[in-house]
């Protein structure tokens, strides 16, 4: 029988992403209309609803999974 393996976002790769892009938080902030508080705590640990990933993937120039390093739970 085979089992699914199921993925967890263990760490934010935002900081990184943001850097990679030349782009602060202020500025992530301004061009997607999201507030800089819940900025910061994705910054460090609350993980993102979809659109909002989307809208920070797109931002970004890259892909939903790129915003954190995943984990497998099998």
């Amino acid at each position: 029988m085979s089992f699914l393996t199921n993925f967890k976002a263990s760490k934010s790769n935002l900081e990184e992403l943001l850097s990679k892009n030349n782009m602060d938080l202020d500025s992530l902030e301004k061009n997607t209309n999201i507030p800089r508080s819940q900025l910061d705590s994705y910054m460090s640990k609350k993980v993102m609803n979809l659109s909002t990933a989307m809208t920070i993937s797109k931002e970004l120039n890259c892909q939903i999974e790129d915003l954190y390093v995943w984990t497998s739970e099998e």
